[in-house]
């Protein structure tokens, strides 16, 4: 009889099969999960999975060496736009008219010529997905011919372009003789100030008419008062300022007045020019300084002096705001005049006024002008109503060689442009239009809306025209003294204001040029 023994079961290939197929599942694990790691960086997508999936991704600029996430924007809920910057060339950024900038407390734009835009990489900037960021990495954020904005957006596909083609530096130059002589005559323009009326006041001498500016690398083209009409199309343009802003609007005036005569429709508060060919308007509100003014008892400083609040603008054409779309801003001259200044509600200077020396003055006039260019600067750029282009027109020199406008001064017998030996800087002039820059550039800094800021620097070509202004033609006067005394003593003259026609007709030709490039680039 043969013993049957049971049949053993063969465990070891089905211990095996088990494990071979987890290794070969894991593999597979590995190289998917790799792919997704390379095509899909886990702080892009992963994150998303994280937090939200259902909702719309924001993601905050996060730097890394060279490169920085501006944006992530979840499209639709799929589709995830991305959109990467290098921070080693950031420059003005142009970021469309739908885009909302955060910019945060702590953020920095800062528009040092020599600098470019800090930003704080803990705030957000949220741009629409619909706009792309255009960065020029051959341009610093200021530059005077430059218009400094955050408006329409451009294709970054296309490759780094120029916000602002900018062309040349139109106020580096010459003064050039041109036969071609004015735009019009003193006879021809009825708007014209009497004062600034030289031919009219019986000036003999006529050839300071007949020179233009000529840039050294670039045309400065002669103004076309119908271009001008056309170019301003629907629009309306504002001088803000003192008495130099009134000469250049008048002056502006002059030239238009060649194509076509505007309908008046001021008031005492405010000058306006309609032109109904193209519907422009031109308005001029007075401001002095710019800032809020009082004359009223303010802590030791008496009724009747005038008190200026350099951290408040003047509210006297804030409210015109919304309407305007280009404002040229004019100021400087009147803090050489009798006045207290109060800052951060405490009195912190004045000028041609202290009572007490025992109280030591914090600031003094240019100081002051630098203040107050802040003021008015922050505050046109973070006005949410406002969309315009400003115009800062830098401080005008005046030529009281010998003297100051009350101290025997004088321009007498200057009948063509100095010359680089004959020109006799002002250490004034230099320092006011250093303060003026350096305020603009604080203001500016501040900017949140979707206005545009261009400083039209034409303190230097303009130190050269010391034969433009009136001198002591002020008056058709017949018996006005218009030669210096026995003693040497000169005549009372006007060395700050300029002859129309004259020289100042050229900030009408800058003005031009700034606008047409400004519009072109928001038109494109």
């Amino acid at each position: 009889m043969r013993l049957r023994f049971p049949k053993s079961m063969p465990t070891y290939p089905k211990t095996v099969l088990p494990i071979a197929v987890s290794v070969g599942g894991l593999a597979l694990f590995l190289i998917f999960a790799s792919l997704l790691l390379v095509y899909q960086p886990v702080g892009t997508k992963v994150s998303g999975y994280f937090y939200n999936v259902d909702q719309a991704t924001k993601t905050g600029i996060a730097s890394s060496n060279n490169e920085t996430n501006i944006s992530e924007k979840r499209v639709n809920d799929t589709d995830i736009e991305r959109k990467i910057v290098d921070s080693s060339s950031i420059a003005p950024v142009d970021s469309g008219t739908n885009t909302t900038v955060d910019l945060g407390t702590n953020t920095t734009l800062d528009l040092d010529t020599n600098k470019a835009v800090e930003i704080d990489t803990n705030k957000t900037v949220e741009i629409d997905t619909n706009k792309t960021v255009e960065i020029d990495t051959n341009k610093t954020v200021m530059d005077t011919n430059t218009t400094i904005d955050l408006g329409p957006s451009k294709n970054a596909d296309s490759g780094v372009k120029k916000i602002v083609d900018s062309g040349c530096d139109m106020y580096d130059g010459k003064w050039v003789h041109d036969p071609a002589g004015a735009l019009y005559s003193n006879n021809s323009c009825p708007v014209l100030t009497q004062m600034q009326n030289c031919q009219g006041n019986g000036r003999p001498d006529k050839d300071y008419e007949n020179y233009r500016w000529k840039p050294t690398k670039c045309e400065l083209h002669r103004f076309d008062p119908k271009k001008f009409l056309e170019l301003m199309r629907g629009k309306t343009l504002a001088f803000i300022g003192d008495s130099v802003a009134r000469n250049q609007m008048e002056s502006l005036l002059c030239i238009l007045w060649q194509a076509e005569v505007p309908v008046n429709r001021g008031n005492k508060r405010m000058q306006r020019y309609s032109f109904r060919s193209t519907s422009l308007t031109i308005i001029r509100i007075w401001s002095s300084w710019l800032v809020r003014v009082t004359s009223e008892k303010f802590d030791f400083a008496p009724e009747g002096v005038d008190k200026l609040f350099l951290d408040a603008p003047d509210g006297t054409f804030m409210d015109a705001l919304p309407t305007i779309d280009v404002l040229v801003l004019s100021s400087g001259h009147w803090f050489a005049k009798r006045s207290v200044y109060i800052l951060n509600n405490e009195i912190v200077g004045g000028q041609l006024w202290w009572p007490d020396n025992s109280r030591k003055k914090k600031i003094d006039s240019t100081e002051a002008y630098e203040i107050s260019v802040a003021t008015i600067m922050s505050s046109l750029v973070t006005n949410p109503d406002y969309k315009g282009l400003t115009v800062v027109r830098s401080y005008s020199p005046d030529h009281y060689e010998g003297g100051a406008w009350n101290t025997g001064g004088s321009c007498t017998g200057k009948v063509k442009p100095a010359t680089d030996g004959e020109l006799v800087e002002s250490g004034f002039t230099r320092t006011m239009h250093d303060k003026q820059v350096t305020g603009f550039k604080h203001g500016i800094k501040k900017k949140t809306n979707k206005s545009r800021a261009v400083f039209m620097d034409i303190t230097k070509p303009f130190s050269y025209r010391h034969d433009g202004h009136p001198g002591p033609y002020r008056s058709p006067d017949p018996n006005k003294l218009t030669k210096r005394s026995a003693d040497g003593r000169p005549p009372p003259q006007d060395c700050l204001h300029w002859c129309m026609p004259g020289p100042v007709d050229t900030w009408n030709e800058f003005l031009m040029e700034i606008i047409r490039r400004d519009f072109e680039v928001h038109d494109s």
